[in-house]
């Protein structure tokens, strides 16, 4: 599984992952611009922009050391993009999550999701 191959599965186990817990799957892969918000994802009242960060192992680190200030700060740019021509409910919440997906070749994929994972001010 080369890392796109991996990327693809790790998104499609992140998604499964979030519809399996009631949430609603509202973009995927959306470009803003240059850049790219794995996915977007609603339940209830709270609207998450969802990084997810997929390995084989841990021999570079956990998944989550990927998600850096930069990368925070390039998935919030893009939210602001994606939410400019939107009319949200009021009283929504909107938030960062991170999810990883650690896979192994025995045990399939270990799914981890990171509520409201940073903020930015």
């Amino acid at each position: 599984m080369d890392r796109f191959d991996l990327g693809r599965f790790g998104e499609e186990e992140a998604v499964r992952h979030l519809r399996a817990r009631g949430w609603v799957i509202v973009g995927r892969n959306v470009r803003c611009g240059p850049r790219e918000l794995d996915v977007i994802a609603i339940r209830g009242r709270v609207l998450a922009f969802v990084e997810v960060k997929s390995r084989k192992g841990r021999d570079f680190g956990h998944p989550f050391e990927a998600i850096t200030l930069a990368k925070q700060k390039e998935v919030a740019r893009a939210a602001r993009v994606w939410l400019q021509n939107r009319a949200l409910p009021y009283g929504t919440l909107i938030r960062f999550d991170a999810i990883s997906v650690l896979v192994s070749g025995t045990d399939g994929a270990e799914v981890t999701h990171l509520p409201d994972a940073w903020r930015l001010s």
